[in-house]
């Protein structure tokens, strides 16, 4: 799509201005504005405050340009697709607000926004959006011509910017992990993680497709977040032709474990409850799924036949999983009693189902375990 050059007009006070497309609205009694603001022109006007600056004395957090990589590789690796929300900006300076036809009720509110090149406009919220953006135009050029949309306010004053910038963050939630695996389709994980429980009568039934916590009353004995992870861990460094052959492969595993824990087949078949058995057992929290999938890996890498693995991880039987088994547990998925998912607590974990099913540990785990039985002495 084209753009024009944006005009820059006259603005009644005198000097020049530049103008945007804009709709008019009123919050908390006061004017704003939303605006579509060529991707060209963000470097160029709107601002973040400088770094050097005092927090006391900025309207925002100082930019973290480790996360601008990921937000960079986002936009141009999906360039027909990419979203970004509207940013938020206050502009510090003379604002004329140009109705399309004021006396029309539905046209008033439409119009053009003529703002004073003299003016200071400065992002409230979104500078690492607007940082990314600056970073893939240098890769995609192309991408100077589209547009995002900014919600404008004016700049009252220093204190104003800060509770803007408080006000927006407030609320902000961060959705659950499982609920951005479920609706993720461009990452391969998730699809797999997906298909596992989709394709599986065993595991649709028992796994929490939208929250990444369970609460004692829940019906679910995992979490989709937890499957997702462990079986990152499972498939890591294999390769397969297609997702759906990947997600089988992972499927016949976990369904593999399943057989040889029967406090899982007895939630799904409604002899005792989820809450129960995550109240008493090291095996229905993440931790033992991740370390599930860590030795799965290893036997992936040995043998590509569904029989070997179970004959395998029929040893799984002999092993105590109960949490009052605190001798074998508690410095390992234990601390102080309450399950810790700590890395180191991880690899603890691994290495007690290396040692049942007869694997060895590699030098990380070892060191780890050496570490461990060290500091039992």
């Amino acid at each position: 799509m084209a753009i024009r050059q944006l005009p820059r007009t006259a603005t009644p006070g005198g000097g020049f201005s530049v103008s945007f497309p804009a709709m008019r609205g009123i919050q908390a009694k006061r004017e704003y504005y939303v605006i579509m603001c060529p991707l060209r022109y963000l470097p160029r006007l709107f601002l973040f405050d400088e770094e050097d600056v005092p927090a006391d004395l900025r309207a925002q957090r100082t930019l973290n340009k480790g996360r601008l990589p990921a937000l960079t590789h986002y936009v141009v690796g999906n360039r027909d697709d990419y979203v970004f929300s509207a940013l938020t900006a206050s502009v510090d300076g003379e604002m004329t607000f140009v109705p399309v036809d004021e006396s029309n009720t539905d046209a008033h509110r439409l119009g053009v926004l003529h703002i004073s090149l003299d003016s200071r406009f400065l992002i409230n919220d979104g500078q690492h959006r607007r940082a990314a953006i600056e970073e893939a135009m240098k890769e995609d050029p192309t991408l100077a011509e589209e547009t995002i949309a900014i919600v404008v306010f004016t700049d009252e004053d220093l204190r104003r910017s800060q509770q803007m910038f408080a006000d927006l963050n407030r609320h902000a939630v961060r959705p659950a992990k499982s609920i951005g695996v479920l609706y993720d389709h461009r990452d391969d994980d998730s699809g797999i993680a997906r298909l596992i429980v989709l394709k599986s009568d065993f595991f649709k039934t028992i796994v929490e497709m939208e929250r990444s916590t369970l609460s004692a009353r829940s019906r679910k004995l995992f979490t989709l977040s937890a499957v997702y992870n462990a079986t990152q861990h499972l498939l890591a460094g294999l390769q397969y032709d297609a997702l759906p052959e990947a997600a089988d492969v992972a499927r016949s595993y976990w369904e593999a474990v399943a057989v040889h824990i029967p406090e899982w087949n007895a939630v799904r078949q409604g002899q005792v409850t989820a809450g129960e058995v995550r109240a008493d057992f090291i095996h229905s929290h993440g931790i033992a799924l991740h370390a599930l999938g860590r030795v799965g890996n290893t036997m992936l890498r040995e043998s590509t036949e569904p029989k070997k693995w179970s004959r395998t991880l029929a040893k799984l039987k002999g092993l105590d999983w109960s949490r009052a088994n605190t001798s074998l547990w508690e410095g390992r998925a234990l601390v102080g009693g309450r399950v810790s998912k700590a890395s180191n607590n991880v690899v603890l974990t691994t290495n007690v189902l290396r040692h049942c099913l007869g694997q060895p540990l590699s030098p990380e785990e070892q060191r780890v375990e050496d570490a461990y039985r060290k500091g039992r002495l």
